[in-house]
Order: structure tokens, then sequence, then C-alpha cells
């Protein structure tokens, strides 16, 4: 159970029974941005293809046999994410019988655990590969949402939602690293925005059929939905098992050295047992950015929701439309943001973009207070589209620096400790943006705003700094 994508995504909180909404996120992450929306080769809008509503879906097939594998294990991942999530808050309060005070606390002590579960699995996933690790993963992952249909305690509840966010935050470190062995650099980042539209759509198509379960509002309906959640996970299991192994030739794989290693001493295997991304300072730097930059999931899930009914005027239905242009524009947007993302620096200048969008959405959300109904809805909305247009730039960004400042070794590493600064940000941020942010108005808004423009500005000497690193370990 858990929230988009991050890492993937925006994402679902680890420990909701949505389990590991793939944000490649997530999505979630690239050579052209049109790849994944070439048709096929053969493919025709004709009625030879079909029909207009087949052609039509084979057309948004992307072209690569392993992405869309990814594709459709992330449709039915997030599906299932999708339904349990609709009914997540109403299913711990009213079946499990939970306070709203209990299951904040208990979500917090989930969150926690998430970050710290991040860093060891994508160890584990160097060490015995992507593959087989996210296959337990996603396993152990599938009996922890249906034990919450067996929970009748609170300290049974704390214990399983911290076991299922440690799982869900490791899986989704696990499968950015698989990403890296099944796909060619050069493509990994549009692959990735690729699976973010589709967990998007999942997501949406998933919070459908769980609005079913909402309207039949009875305890069997949302222990249906649970257990369907969990069953997606078995079959994501047993696709993840089926996946052909790829692996990128050895010669792409360049032992890292070890600043202890000397001549005889052992030093090169006690530096290859330690992590070699926690030793990387510009990378570290770069994932401390990229979660400060995540704060604006928190800003459209809480904030915004909790600004629009207590600080504005605008129709409480405003918060459905924010949720609404958000999903249209990712879907619409995402794969064309990672142009040129290959080059490192552009990646850099995308964040710094998306930063000060995000910043300016800030602004612009913040001035709709006081404002008449009709009007600050409307703000509210055009505030909401520039903080999708942040977030298509940041994300893409983001991922390739993920990925091309760990070069091509210890993915699992590098991704862990990447993701587990994500993990970070969506613990805090919830009780961040509704305390530090709303409580100060317009004052607030504004101050979030420059740290998310400072963020995104900073990858770039962030980015400059890893460069000027590599070019000194190479010349030693």
């Amino acid at each position: 159970m858990t929230t988009t994508s991050p890492a993937e995504t925006s994402g679902p909180d680890p420990a909701m029974p949505g389990g590991a909404a793939i944000t490649a996120t997530t999505a979630s992450t690239a050579d052209t941005a049109t790849i994944a929306t070439t048709a096929n080769p053969g493919d025709t809008a004709g009625p030879q293809a079909g029909g207009g509503l087949v052609s039509a879906v084979r057309r948004r097939l992307h072209p690569d046999p392993m992405v869309r594998r990814l594709a459709g294990i992330t449709l039915v991942n997030t599906i299932g994410s999708g339904l349990s999530l609709s009914v997540a808050v109403l299913f711990f309060t009213r079946v499990l019988g939970l306070s709203a005070a209990q299951l904040g606390l208990g979500l917090t002590a989930a969150g926690l655990c998430g970050v710290v579960a991040s860093v060891p699995a994508g160890r584990a996933a160097d060490r015995w590969g992507a593959r087989p690790v996210l296959v337990v993963l996603v396993a152990v992952q599938a009996v922890g949402t249906a034990g919450y249909t067996l929970v009748h305690s609170y300290p049974a509840f704390v214990v399983l939602a911290c076991g299922v966010a440690a799982v869900d935050r490791g899986s989704a470190a696990v499968r950015n690293a698989l990403y890296a062995e099944v796909l060619p650099p050069d493509r990994r980042v549009a692959g990735r925005a690729y699976l973010r539209v589709v967990t998007n759509v999942g997501i949406c198509l998933g919070t459908a059929v769980g609005a079913i379960a909402l309207q039949v509002d009875t305890k069997p309906a949302y222990l249906t939905a649970i257990l369907a959640d969990a069953a997606s996970f078995v079959v994501v299991a047993v696709l993840f098992h089926r996946l052909p192994a790829h692996r990128l030739p050895a010669h792409a794989h360049p032992a890292p050295v070890a600043p202890s290693a000397e001549p005889g001493d052992g030093g090169a295997r006690r530096g290859k047992r330690r992590n070699p991304a926690l030793r990387d300072g510009p990378f570290l730097v770069v994932t401390v950015l990229n979660a400060v930059l995540a704060l604006q999931f928190a800003v459209l899930e809480v904030g915004v929701p909790l600004w629009i009914v207590h600080d504005t005027e605008a129709p409480r239905i405003t918060v459905a439309g924010t949720l609404i242009v958000n999903t249209l524009l990712v879907i619409a947007l995402q794969v064309r943001a990672t142009r040129g993302t290959e080059d490192r620096a552009t990646a850099a200048r995308l964040c710094g973009r998306g930063g000060l969008l995000l910043a300016a959405s800030c602004l612009v959300v913040g001035l709709a207070h006081g404002l008449p109904a009709l009007v600050a809805a409307v703000v509210v909305l055009g505030g909401i589209a520039l903080q999708s247009l942040g977030e298509v730039f940041g994300q893409a960004g983001g991922w390739a620096l993920s990925y091309d400042l760990a070069g091509e070794r210890d993915h699992g590493a590098y991704q862990g400790v990447y993701n587990a600064g994500s993990a970070a940000s969506m613990m805090a941020g919830p009780a961040l943006v509704s305390t530090a942010v709303i409580g100060f108005g317009l004052a607030g808004w504004a101050v979030l705003g420059a740290v998310l423009a400072a963020a995104g500005l900073a990858m770039g000497p962030a980015v400059r700094w890893a460069g000027r690193r590599g070019g000194y370990a190479e010349a030693r």
C-alpha cells in the first residue's frame, strides 16, 4: 500500500494499501522523446489495423519490446494501487477502527522505515541482481498487503505498515536499478517517462474501480479492494520473474576504485563492500536537491487541498480539478520533457526550469486567498498547471542525473540512495507543508517557492562539480 511515483512517483504513501505505484515515476526518469509514442513497425491507422480504437491504442505502444513488457507490468501494478488507494483511508478508519491521529502516527513510522530500507535494497540488487531481488520484494508486498485484512490491533497495524513501507520503498529502488539493467543508457529516461504515463493511466483506472467500493461502502467491499491489490502484486511478481534477465556487457561496468585501496592490503575488497554512492559527494548533493524538489508532491496532495478548503472561496470540487489537471498534463507532456536529457548539463537545466515553474506555481496558488469563488478556482487551477509543467521537467532531469552520475556501475547502490532521498521527502513533506506553509498564508507559499527555485537552480553547480570530480578521478 503506497502512494505515484515517486520514485517513482508523485507516489502513494509507502504504507498505504496501494503498494509501489511505479513512478518511473515514475516514474518515476532518452535519446528522443518521440520514441515513446512512435507506432510499432507495421501499425497503421486504417481498418486493416482492427478499427479506429484498436489502431489508436496500438499507435501508443512503445516500439521497444522491453519497454512494452515493463509497461504491462506497470499497468497491472498501478491499477491495483489506484484501487486500494481510493479506499485506504476509509478502510483504516472504518474497518480497522483507527483514529486519524493513530493513522498519521503509524504512517509516519512506516515512512521512516521506507527511508531506511531503500539503501540496503539497492545494495542487494547489485549483489544478487535486480530482477530476483525485485521478485522477492514484490511477493512479500503481496503478503503484507493481504495481511491488512487480518489486523485487529493498533500495534499489529504499525508493525505491518512499517514492513510494507520498507518493502515498497526497497522495491522502488530496485525497479530503478532494473531499468538500468534492461534498457540502453540512451533510452532509459524516455523509457521511464513512458512508464510514468502508463502509471497515471493505471492509477486513474484503478481509482475508477475503487469508486465502486466507495459507493457500496461495506466492509466486504473494502476487504475485496485490498485483496485485489494484493493479487495484483502476485501477478506483478510472476511477470517480473518471466522478464528476460538482460544485462549490459561486462565492459560497460568499470569497477570503481576504492580510495583506500593499496596493492596487497585488501583495501580494494573493503572498499568494494562500502556503498560507493554514500561516498560520492556530488551525487549526494543532487539527491538532497531532488528531495527538496519532491516537496511539490506534498503540495499537490496535501497543501493545495487544505488551502482550497480552509483559505479560499473556491468550490471544494476544485480539489478534484487540480488532480485532473495534473494527471492530464503529465500524461501529455512527460515523454516530450525528456528531450536532450542524455546530456547532463541539459538535464540540470531542466531541473532549474522545473524549480522556477514550481516557485511560480506556489505564488499563483497563494494569490487565490480572498478572491471570489470562481476566480479563486481559476487561479488555483492555473497554479496547478504551472506545477505540472515544473513536475515533468524536474522529473525528467532528475531521472537522467540519477543514472548519468552513477555511470554504468553499482546502479542498485546509487538508486537506493537516490530513492531514500525521495522517500524522506514523502515522509516529511505533508507535515512540513501543512504547518510551515499553509499556516503562514501567502508568505509561506513565497518562502516555499524560493526554496524550490533554489533547489532547481543549484542542480547546475552540483553537476559541474560532478564533472570536475570525474575528470580528477580519471586523471588519477
